[in-house]
């Protein structure tokens, strides 16, 4: 079936992008405008001059929450599963794999690979482009929060309701803001002060595939899951202080990984 979205559609979701309100996402607002504050830190020249001539004035950074602010337009609807991939518990690598590899429902799987093919078509019409770019851009932040690779009975830890400190709240909620949120930092602030990949990071996490993106936040997701069960629905210093390394990777990994997808689509 050939993939298309009809310019009428377009229209309105770039008029819903300026008058939509500010929903949640993964990552929030300021975790995916880390992740692609770091991706334009590592841009080709070309690459980004070819961001450039599709955004306009907008940064990768600022464009990177358009697909979660146009979710209260009812023409959104048919992109909601575009955001996550959600698997059943107790997977290995290989089952992951395989069942990767005949993939066909609508996920950020077969989505992204969806994007990555057509925004290498030099015809593309501009209207179209941009939105595919933007919702690359988010996506690839979508799928290095570990919940948006969870599981299927939780709808990704939506269902796991706890304390964040003395507010309710819920585990994936936790992952999208909460914890992010707690370190109290401007998103260009939080990019710079973990923007350092070391030179075998750099090599190991640019030889990456989809795939193995996916198995890491899956794996990640499960150790999650694991101990959250042990602290009887009560988060605070203690998760915190266990859990910011890994926060800390998953953002600047998925701002290495967004940069090497667009410098190979763009550079």
């Amino acid at each position: 079936m050939k993939h298309t979205i009809s310019l009428v559609v377009f229209f309105f979701l770039i008029i819903s992008s300026l008058l939509a309100p500010l929903p949640s996402g993964a990552w929030g607002l300021n975790g995916h405008r880390i992740v692609g504050e770091i991706a334009e830190r590592h841009l080709t020249k070309k690459a980004k001059r070819a961001i450039k001539a599709i955004l306009g004035n907008e940064s990768v950074a600022m464009s990177s929450n358009w697909p979660d602010f146009i979710k209260s337009d009812p023409a959104y609807k048919k992109f909601y599963n575009w955001h996550f991939i959600n698997l059943e518990a107790g997977l290995s690598r290989d089952s992951i794999n395989n069942y990767l590899d005949s993939d066909t429902a609508v996920d950020a799987f077969t989505k992204i690979n969806f994007l990555v093919d057509q925004l290498k078509h030099q015809d593309l019409p501009d209207s179209v482009k941009k939105v595919y770019l933007k919702f690359l851009i988010h996506m690839v932040g979508d799928l290095h929060q570990p919940l948006h690779v969870g599981h299927f009975s939780d709808l990704g830890g939506n269902k796991i309701k706890l304390k964040w400190f003395h507010d309710s709240s819920n585990l994936h909620q936790v992952w999208d803001e909460r914890l992010l949120d707690f370190q109290q930092l401007s998103y260009t602030e939080y990019a710079t002060a973990v923007n350092y990949p070391s030179k075998e990071q750099m090599k190991s996490w640019g030889g990456m595939s989809l795939k193995d993106w996916i198995c890491d936040s899956y794996f990640i997701a499960q150790d999650i899951y694991n101990y959250t069960e042990t602290q009887h629905g009560k988060l605070g210093y203690a998760y915190n202080y266990k859990y910011l390394a890994v926060l800390n990777e998953q953002l600047l990994k998925g701002g290495i990984h967004l940069a090497a997808l667009l410098n190979d689509i763009f550079g």
